[in-house]
């Protein structure tokens, strides 16, 4: 018997992620984070994904997360915040799940300041894309499917 792989992508958000639309809107834009989740939500229904949508403020819940997506989910999208750039615990997370992960940051940082430049995240990830606003999310979502995932 054949078993069919899981057609779920799980979106994960990191710290402050819960303030955009707020939080330095001429950084980061005014879509809430709630207005990113519908956004997702589209474009995984468009692609033929269902959608599993998470923000945390708290780094082993992501882990905990990415640990439970395991044989559950097709490919990750994670926006780390900023954990990118000090977590080497999600970047193992995320290696150990051996699925496809596409890091998106809103902003482009590599414009930023010097410390966002290191990210920890993609030397595991499958594609990166940045400074691509929210929109990023939609292109990490598209790269996914047309990865065949």
């Amino acid at each position: 018997m054949t078993v069919d792989p899981p057609r779920i992508l799980l979106v994960l958000n990191g710290p402050n992620l819960n303030l955009l639309g707020t939080r330095e809107p001429e950084i980061y834009g005014h879509d809430t984070l709630a207005d990113v989740e519908a956004l997702c939500r589209d474009a995984a229904a468009a692609a033929g994904y269902g959608l599993e949508f998470l923000q945390s403020n708290h780094e082993g819940v992501l882990i905990d997360a990415i640990h439970a997506a395991r044989g559950t989910i097709a490919g990750i999208v994670i926006n780390p915040g900023a954990l990118t750039h000090t977590s080497i615990a999600i970047a193992d997370a995320l290696s150990g799940v051996e699925l496809p992960v596409i890091e998106v940051h809103i902003s482009n940082v590599h414009r930023r300041e010097e410390f966002r430049h290191h990210s920890f995240v993609s030397a595991v990830a499958t594609s990166v894309v940045i400074g691509a606003g929210v929109n990023g999310y939609r292109l990490a979502i598209e790269q996914l499917a047309y990865l065949g995932v």
